[in-house]
């Protein structure tokens, strides 16, 4: 399913599912907070998020530069900046099923309050 037609969700890093941090770190191995754009608000106000196209969903992962690297900073799966090749691999084993048949039961129970547009 393309983005353009995914619901679209906007949402703190905490409050995702455990599996949607996974595929998340899975996206941006060296870390989030060279990767943050810049949306506008319901107030029209500037905030930073983290892109991040799932299965089902397209998501803006709200957080500032200073939480980006407080999440990495803080998270085991990662060292010196950089998730560690044991998780990697892992990660990778668990989300990229080569059969395509991989069940995200995250997605699809999953439901936002926040949507974009």
């Amino acid at each position: 399913m393309a983005a353009a037609n995914k619901p679209r969700i906007i949402k703190d890093y905490e409050k995702l599912p455990h599996e949607v941090h996974e595929q998340i770190k899975l996206s941006y191995p060296n870390g989030f907070h060279n990767h943050l754009i810049e949306y506008m608000d319901k107030d029209n106000k500037k905030k930073k998020a983290l892109p991040f196209e799932g299965e089902e969903y397209y998501y803006l992962v709200k957080m500032t530069v200073a939480e980006a690297k407080q999440i990495i900073s803080d998270d085991d799966d990662y060292e010196d900046g950089v998730l560690r090749d044991e998780v990697f691999d892992e990660y990778t084993d668990r989300y990229n099923d080569e059969d395509g048949d991989d069940d995200d039961s995250t997605a699809s129970s999953y439901s936002g309050d926040d949507d974009f547009h």
